[in-house]
């Protein structure tokens, strides 16, 4: 009785054991399928360095595999060119342009990756160049210009028409385009400022035909606009767009 009692202890015992042991390893398995759980890469973070013929051209800044930060561009010998900042891979703030010197050429704001505000231009002594005006994106018509001296700049070129009038013999009437300084780059579009700004869009680019820009319209029977909106974007000696609106009035009331 005794001994038959003492063996069912003993087995009563190693199945403890063997409980015990059982939930030791699943634990331990358990444990081991944590550990090898991963966060997912989600890019790098840091700044990465881009060469051309093992020259440095730019460095960029990430997080997450995002542009964000600061990035720059160089020049082929080494000095600093451009500089943007970005945050979550959209440029704001202002972005600087450097003449190889080291001093700022140009300063440009941005918000929410398009150019807003007062562009400024500058010499290398520092003094103020050039003021132009930007709304999401787009040029205004308003822009300051000055000479080493400080002088603004006034005298710009104007637009100046003229017509070729075969309206009576057969209903056709060409508008000529220039500017009244013929040695200046111009690009002529019909349409006017659209909430103050030079939408490009909006406004129809005249192309240029043997460097002569001209509008054909003809007789059309029906009352039309008694003028003809056209807008010049003339290259300035600082190499900026001097932005001009002129409303020809129109020999004829039917005009298309």
């Amino acid at each position: 009785m005794t001994k038959a009692l003492n063996s069912l202890l003993v087995l009563l015992l190693l199945l403890i054991m063997a409980a015990c042991g059982g939930k030791g390893s699943m634990k331990k398995a358990q444990d081991s399928a944590a550990d090898t759980i991963t966060v997912p890469d989600t890019g790098f973070t840091g700044i990465k360095q881009y060469f051309s013929n093992k020259i440095l051209v730019k460095e960029a800044s990430f997080r997450n595999g995002i542009l964000n930060g600061e990035t720059k561009t160089y020049y082929q010998g080494g000095q600093l060119n451009q500089t943007f900042w970005y945050e979550n891979g959209v440029r704001e703030d202002s972005a600087r342009k450097y003449y190889l010197e080291g001093q700022v050429f140009r300063s440009t704001p941005y918000r929410n990756d398009t150019i807003h505000g007062t562009q400024l231009q500058y010499y290398r002594t520092g003094k103020v160049r050039a003021r132009l005006n930007f709304i999401k994106g787009m040029r205004t018509p308003e822009m300051e210009e000055y000479d080493r001296n400080g002088r603004l700049q006034k005298n710009y070129p104007e637009i100046v028409y003229s017509f070729d009038d075969n309206y009576n013999k057969s209903g056709k009437v060409r508008l000529n385009l220039s500017i009244s300084d013929e040695k200046r780059k111009v690009k002529f579009y019909i349409g006017e400022f659209t909430n103050g700004v030079f939408d490009t869009t909006i406004c129809k680019l005249i192309p240029p035909v043997n460097d002569k820009s001209f509008i054909d319209l003809k007789k059309s029977g029906t009352p039309q606009p008694d003028h003809v909106s056209v807008i010049a974007a003339i290259v300035t000696d600082f190499g900026n767009s001097y932005l001009t609106l002129k409303k020809i009035p129109l020999p004829y009331n039917d005009l298309k």
